[in-house]
């Protein structure tokens, strides 16, 4: 029962890292992305 309950930890420990780094992919690509993307709103909104 030990090694159980030690094994659903180390998968949610798998989650939270896997996790971790999907956050830190997403923040870099919204850093880089960011004002790209504000220029093409910037863009449409003159035009309107």
């Amino acid at each position: 029962m030990l090694l159980s309950i030690r094994e659903r930890g180390q998968g949610m420990v798998e989650y939270a890292l896997i996790l971790v780094l999907v956050a830190v992919v997403v923040i870099a690509a919204l850093t880089i992305m960011g004002p790209l993307v504000s220029n093409i709103f910037k863009t449409i909104n003159s035009k309107l």
